[in-house]
């Protein structure tokens, strides 16, 4: 019986991964053409207690090539507990002086959080002053690329979109851990391509996300899920999707990659996790719910192996034969997207990492049932 149903199981991963496979290839790349920049964006960064990370992504928005007349940047200050506003303070006194950064639109507002959802509170609140009609967010721990707008523009220009999702991935040191993490990161990136492939998006990264302002009104913000803590991004997608989805598109461009720290220790892993964990429930998409279980079900099935074996429940033969199945799927996935992301030496550490890995996905998914998250110093339930 558990062989049937340990087939069964791997069948169905190899059959929604295979999907998802089909789906990467299926989005086009997209490159510069060098059009004249038109678009004009409000970028919405909310910050709290990130006074390591903002002198970098400061850095990063000076040396942005799009027309600074065409931008305006709004970073939002989400009750922090350190020298974060000092340090923009001081940064924006730099300004006039930085070559060609004299002209740059950067403010800070505060964002005095009411409900259990003080990042979308934050996002809300920079929208209402924003000036203009596209809205691109991402976080305050981001380094940004130089032609970062320019891509969105031309994109906007070609395409005519509402909502854009765009690539994440982490920078930062190459320890085992940080490139366990990172093949972790792009497996969720290489699905979220994949999604959009197939017609069934169902993941994006408020690290990189863009989309109309008059939309964001339209479907009333994050109204209806601003008791969560977090799914600023999905939830959002979510609803765009369900008021226009031939308006939503994936940028899969290298000129758009936003790059990001990954967890500085284990216990911050897990609390990332379980803080992405905590939105899945609240989730309508048909699609994210199924892939979600089958992908569950794989690694636990992965562990069941071992103790399986060993009672003779199920033969060695068939289980390594599944495992290398699973093994060999998950690799091609992340094979097609650190491709893309240019990480293709993550691969190195694939090994040990799929024989670590489903221990890591199940422990989180059990734990996220019945335990509440601790981030920035303050702690959110599901």
């Amino acid at each position: 019986m558990l062989t049937l149903i340990a087939i069964i199981t791997i069948i169905l991963y190899l059959f929604i991964i295979g999907m998802l496979i089909y789906g990467f290839d299926n989005v086009s790349d997209f490159k510069l053409q060098d059009l004249p920049a038109k678009t004009k964006f409000s970028i919405v960064i909310p910050f709290r207690n990130e006074a390591q990370n903002l002198p970098k992504l400061l850095d990063s928005i000076v040396k942005l090539n799009y027309p600074q007349h065409l931008f305006e940047v709004i970073l939002v200050n989400d009750a922090s507990e350190d020298d974060s506003v000092s340090i923009i303070e001081k940064y924006l006194e730099t300004l006039p002086k930085k070559q060609n950064a004299e002209n740059i639109h950067l403010k800070i507002i505060e964002s005095k959080s009411t409900t259990n959802s003080p990042k979308k509170e934050a996002i809300t609140s920079a929208i209402k002053i924003s000036k203009f009609n596209w809205i691109v967010t991402t976080d305050a721990d981001c380094v940004l690329p130089k032609y970062w707008l320019d891509v969105f523009d031309e994109f906007v220009q070609i395409n005519d979109p509402n909502c854009m999702v765009a690539p994440v991935t982490y920078h930062g040191k190459t320890s085992f851990f940080n490139r366990f993490q990172s093949l972790d990161f792009l497996s969720l990136q290489g699905a979220t391509i994949g999604g959009f492939g197939i017609k069934k998006p169902f993941m994006c990264n408020g690290a990189n996300f863009a989309y109309c302002k008059s939309e964001f009104i339209s479907v009333n913000g994050f109204k209806g899920n601003d008791t969560i803590a977090s799914g600023d991004d999905v939830f959002l997608l979510e609803k765009f999707l369900k008021r226009n989805p031939k308006k939503v598109s994936y940028l899969k461009s290298t000129n758009a990659i936003v790059t990001t720290n990954a967890a500085q220790n284990i216990d911050h892993l897990i609390q990332q996790r379980l803080r992405w964990a905590s939105k899945t429930s609240h989730l309508t998409q048909w699609f994210a719910k199924v892939v979600g279980l089958i992908v569950l079900l794989g690694n636990l099935m992965s562990l069941v192996f071992i103790p399986a074996v060993l009672m003779h429940f199920i033969s060695l033969k068939i289980a390594l034969a599944l495992f290398v199945i699973k093994f060999s799927i998950d690799f091609l996935l992340l094979f097609k997207t650190a491709r893309f992301f240019k990480q293709e030496n993550l691969l190195l550490s694939y090994l040990f990492s799929s024989l670590i890995y489903p221990v890591f996905s199940v422990y989180i998914a059990f734990l996220s049932f019945f335990k509440p998250y601790h981030w920035k110093g303050r702690t959110s339930k599901k």
